[in-house]
């Protein structure tokens, strides 16, 4: 009981530490990358072979993805009461982001510019694309996973999230497209950000309340 009580609640603690770091580790490190811009460069710019900051982002992008690989476990015995297979599916999808948009990150790292294209960086961008498309779901499972629990409220802000992210997450993919060029919509950098940030939302604050019912 112990083990269980122990694991649980600090697994909450590394999802919820992980999610606060993805979000203010590129704020603190930009200032030390001359000429980075938050609004129309990815975050993973920041570990690109020129970036001066390349050594700490990429460590970070490896902690950030064993952080939510530790949480895992905690994830699916919260919610398989609810559903095994929607806790499954769940999990599944964060441990694809966990590898494939974080672990991977570290590993093999984006170039300055898209001009150029290497290997590292085309394997990044496979494992990114793959993490980040099925990460956007999470919030919509959770949300599902939420309102079997009668948690309305959480439920709620699940399903808004998803809305937000999904929307946040097409306007990141067109960003890239030509036709867009020199458009608001070119912003790249912030509509990813904004894309985390909703698909954040749902299980951070499912973090925090589970956290504070364990206490």
């Amino acid at each position: 009981m112990i083990n269980v009580i122990f694991f649980d609640k600090y697994g909450w603690y590394a999802l919820l530490f992980a999610i606060m770091g993805d979000l203010l580790i590129p704020f603190i490190l930009a200032p030390f990358y001359r000429g980075y811009s938050h609004t129309s460069m990815t975050i993973s710019a920041l570990g690109n072979p020129q970036s001066p900051v390349r050594i700490i982002f990429n460590f970070w992008m490896l902690l950030e993805g064993l952080l939510l690989l530790f949480a895992v476990p905690t994830i699916y015995n919260y919610y398989k009461c609810s559903s095994e297979l929607l806790a499954g599916i769940t999990i599944a999808f964060i441990i694809i982001f966990a590898i494939g948009a974080c672990i991977f990150t570290c590993f093999f790292s984006v170039n300055e510019t898209k001009d150029v294209s290497t290997t590292a960086s085309k394997i990044h961008g496979i494992g990114s694309v793959i993490g980040f498309m099925v990460f956007l779901f999470v919030p919509l499972l959770l949300s599902v996973l939420e309102f079997k629990n009668d948690h309305k409220a959480y439920g709620t802000i699940a399903i808004d999230s998803f809305i937000a992210a999904f929307l946040f997450f097409v306007l990141f993919v067109m960003s890239d497209k030509p036709l867009f060029n020199n458009t608001i919509i070119a912003k790249e950098g912030l509509w990813q950000r904004l894309n985390i940030v909703f698909m954040y939302l749902p299980i951070g604050v499912i973090s925090i309340r589970n956290i504070l019912e364990i206490k």
